[in-house]
């Protein structure tokens, strides 16, 4: 497969925006510090079909990406150390990074079984890794089928999963004739100084999550597989549950289950579930939702295997719900000022993926995301799917593409472990 770029370009706001640094909570600081690589997939128009004309035109896309970054104007600035060394987003307003492309080979190709990669990433995503490189990068791929893939890349620290499907909203509605007002009827939020740390800082919880102290775990090869989960299959995990408990802590429990079996865990050994949580309305006061900074905090789960796969599927389950419903306005602030002191020591690890332990799952829930509300005008997408895990052991849960009331499941695991981990998850 071949991918062959026609231009690069930076877009930047259509109008004069706040020319400032944007001071980053100690959440924006704790995350991944990288773009978050995405992928859509856009068919070939029906022959005929009046949306098909100019299909997916760069000209088109570049004007609305221009009027999208006038509210999103942190999304055109670079990162910057201020003067006391901690990192900010420079509002700029230099431009985000807009490439076009063009591919050797079809669609069907590429999704019939999709599986992320570096070599997607390389193929469809902008290369951005220095701090002189911008926070967001796009790149439309015009395929041999006719079709499109629209790359994207924005950085973890400018915004998190809810922020970025917010300005892709605002983007894609822009595209499609809507005055700014219709597109962004709720203007992101910019002022992450509702985040700010006690002073002194005080922890009154534990957080290994954010700890040095976790990092045991070695780099390992691994593949990603997509699981479908049918809505038979749901509903007899759900039938093993409390009535009321959610699809992702059905899901998750079963996956949970699954890795433990596979990988052959050590009934006495601990498992450790990486649950990840909005904290937008468990604050005290509650952050707006069109807050557009990292309102996103990890925590662990911990159980004993032998409980993972002696005890019912609902008391995994059980164990899910209570320790992300523990999250509130105290544990936040406390996770906050542990961040603060772990930042003033120089040991703050941003949230590891690839060197998670062996023993340890992290399950992300897309369900809820408007991933496949990203219509530029020519229709939605037919894929909305990660162009590369974050590493071993992660997961994501997330409404099949075929918008039935399906789920699919996307896992990574080594290799060894996919034959034994694939006959369980379906066949128990």
């Amino acid at each position: 497969m071949k991918v062959e770029v026609l231009n690069s370009t930076l877009v930047a706001p259509s109008e004069e925006t706040p020319r400032t640094g944007l001071w980053l909570s100690n959440l924006d600081l704790a995350g991944h510090r990288s773009h978050k690589p995405l992928v859509y997939y856009y068919p070939a128009p029906t022959p005929g079909n009046k949306d098909g004309a100019d299909f997916f035109s760069p000209d088109r896309l570049k004007a609305a990406l221009a009027r999208a970054l006038v509210p999103f104007y942190p999304l055109a600035g670079r990162l910057h150390v201020d003067e006391g060394g901690r990192l900010q987003i420079n509002c700029n307003g230099e431009g985000a990074l807009f490439v076009v492309a063009r591919a050797d080979f079809t669609g069907e190709d590429l999704f019939q079984n999709y599986q992320p990669s570096p070599e997607v990433r390389r193929m469809f995503v902008p290369s951005a890794s220095s701090s002189d490189d911008p926070l967001a990068v796009f790149q439309v791929t015009f395929l041999k089928c006719g079709g499109v893939v629209l790359g994207t890349g924005i950085h973890h620290m400018s915004m998190d999963g809810m922020g970025s499907f917010h300005f892709i909203q605002t983007w894609t509605g822009l595209a499609r004739g809507l005055n700014i007002s219709e597109a962004c009827p709720l203007p992101p939020m910019h002022d992450r100084t509702l985040l700010r740390g006690r002073s002194p800082p005080h922890v009154d919880f534990d957080h290994l999550f954010y700890s040095p102290a976790y990092l045991t775990g070695l780099p390992r090869p691994y593949v990603t597989r997509v699981y479908s989960v049918s809505p038979k299959l749901l509903e007899n995990l759900k039938s093993r549950c409390a009535q009321g408990v959610s699809t992702y802590g059905a899901i998750t429990a079963h996956l949970w289950r699954c890795m433990c079996v596979a990988r052959g865990l050590e009934p006495c050994s601990d498992t450790r579930l990486r649950v990840t949580a909005n904290v937008r309305h468990r604050l005290r006061p509650p952050l707006p939702r069109h807050f557009s900074g990292n309102a996103i905090l990890r925590d662990l789960v911990t159980i004993k295997v032998a409980d993972i796969l002696s005890q019912p599927l609902g008391f995994v389950a059980d164990a899910i719900r209570k320790r992300v419903e523990d999250i509130n306005d105290a544990y936040v602030r406390s996770v906050i000022d542990f961040v603060e002191l772990e930042l003033e020591k120089g040991s703050l690890q941003a949230a590891p993926g690839h060197l998670m332990p062996e023993s340890d799952l992290w399950v992300v829930s897309w369900r809820g995301m408007h991933m496949y509300d990203a219509d530029f005008g020519w229709g939605a997408p037919r894929f909305v799917v990660p162009a590369e895990m974050f590493g071993i052991g992660t997961a994501y849960v997330m409404q099949h593409s075929d918008k039935d009331d399906s789920i699919a499941v996307m896992f990574s695991l080594e290799p060894r472990y996919v034959e034994c981990f694939e006959d369980v998850f379906y066949k128990g």
